[in-house]
């Protein structure tokens, strides 16, 4: 699974998909203080990029693939 979902921590694994889409915004309703972790992300669908924009949870780890890191990481540490 690419997306591994602790009680307020999102870990992003490798390519992740538009199929996560609902378990994440699930867990996004859910979670109390959301948090997430890009730094193992290697590719993020665009409709997880939405959820997490209009969700704007905690950047706990930035990516670190280049594309990522350059164009998604500002978005997101922005709204967190």
């Amino acid at each position: 699974m690419p997306v591994r979902f602790d009680a307020d921590l999102a870990r992003f694994e490798a390519a992740c998909t538009a199929e996560e889409a609902l378990p994440l915004a699930e867990w996004l309703e859910t979670a109390a203080e959301p948090r997430v972790d890009l730094s193992a992300c290697t590719e993020l669908h665009t409709a997880l990029l939405q959820l997490l924009l209009a969700a704007r949870p905690a950047l706990a780890a930035a990516p670190e693939d280049a594309f990522l890191a350059r164009w998604v990481g500002p978005l997101l540490a922005k709204a967190g």
